[in-house]
């Protein structure tokens, strides 16, 4: 699961940064940005569920 994630991370990575670079190369420098920034929204909200489900183990482990 844990290398699943980072492979997934890596691959959006790429791919938002190519399509940045050919939105920047068109002109398009505003689109470009706000691909960026859903690029890392989406990260983030894939991050935040790991987050959750570690916060969750441990309330599971502790017995809170």
């Amino acid at each position: 699961m844990d290398v699943q994630l980072i492979f997934k991370i890596a691959g959006i990575g790429i791919l938002i940064s190519v399509l940045n670079m050919l939105l920047k190369q068109a002109g398009k420098e505003e689109q470009a940005q706000m691909l960026t920034l859903a690029g890392v929204a989406v990260v983030l909200l894939m991050v935040i569920q790991v987050i959750e489900r570690l916060f969750s183990n441990i309330r599971v482990v502790f017995g809170l």
